[in-house]
């Protein structure tokens, strides 16, 4: 299916359900029983453009390690708060001791564009913000993160902060980000695995950036591409790419950018991993990365400095 056809049945069907049998609530505690101690709040957070759902997810009776306001993926048009990149990521962090806001965001569809999905991750960070006794923690141990296209719109909330002279997090933490509209030239390792791999095609994702954006001149704004602007004044960043992902050149090439403007970041990559593996929550790949995630949020893990 072609991006302008899959965008017109996103528009006129919806996102159809997934017909996995095994990413359900009762499934996760299932084969995670550690999930089933989490306490699970639904919410709506006021947006500029109406209300937007979100989740609060923590231990009850616990004073969390650290909070984490996160935005799944879905290449602009899709995703939601029931998908693995963000319920079972949230139920998994939170299981292990932190505070998640999961939060969902305007979709790229029936006109809708950049800077509408910016302007709804902004204000759920604002409302954590303002609400930080809600995750049960300072300001100061709250970070900010996402996934694919939450990855984007996270990054771009930061630069917005940075500039407004806003709060920001404790740190930046985006898992296999789309952060240049166009990809950056892969390194030759990642080209030969590309080779034997796939992956998306870079035309598509065009396409899909440039719906992201409704016009040429938006791929190059660096709020919706912040690949494409200042990399001064970030919090310290944790990138984790995919390895047979052709959107981990943008996750290099932004972890370069970030310590050649003097900031603290640390890039890795998920062995064998692929595109959204965040999404797979029985996968070796996914816990995995989870696993570096917390690490990240606890303190286990350092960034360098440019």
């Amino acid at each position: 299916m072609s991006v302008p056809d899959m965008i017109r049945h996103l528009e006129t069907h919806g996102e159809q359900p997934d017909p996995r049998t095994d990413i359900d609530t009762a499934s996760l505690i299932s084969a995670y029983p550690e999930l089933g101690a989490v306490n699970v709040t639904d919410l709506t957070i006021a947006t500029p453009h109406g209300e937007q759902p979100a989740r609060l997810y923590r231990l009850p009776d616990a004073t969390p390690i650290a909070g984490l306001v996160w935005a799944h993926g879905g290449a602009f048009v899709g995703g939601h708060l029931d998908m693995p990149e963000s319920h079972w990521v949230a139920l998994s962090l939170a299981a292990r001791g932190v505070s998640v806001l999961a939060v969902d965001y305007s979709k790229a569809l029936n006109g809708v564009r950049f800077p509408v999905p910016s302007d709804d991750v902004l204000a759920a960070w604002e409302w954590a913000v303002a609400n930080i006794d809600r995750l049960g923690v300072t300001v100061g141990r709250l970070h900010l993160g996402g996934a694919s296209a939450g990855g984007n719109l996270t990054a771009g909330v930061i630069a917005r902060l940075r500039d407004a002279g806003g709060v920001l997090p404790a740190s930046l933490v985006i898992v296999y980000p789309a952060l240049h509209s166009t990809m950056p030239e892969p390194s030759e390792e990642l080209h030969g695995k590309l080779e034997e791999h796939g992956g998306m095609p870079l035309e598509v994702m065009r396409q899909l950036n440039l719906n992201f954006t409704g016009s040429e001149e938006g791929l190059t704004d660096p709020v919706a591409f912040p690949g494409h602007g200042e990399a001064s004044g970030f919090p310290p960043v944790y990138i984790l790419n995919a390895d047979t992902d052709p959107l981990r050149a943008s996750g290099e090439a932004f972890g370069r950018q970030l310590r050649d403007a003097g900031g603290r970041v640390l890039v890795e990559v998920e062995p064998e991993a692929a595109h959204g593996h965040l999404d797979q929550p029985h996968s070796a790949e996914g816990r995995s990365s989870v696993e570096r995630i917390f690490d990240w949020l606890t303190g286990v893990k350092a960034p360098t400095s440019g």
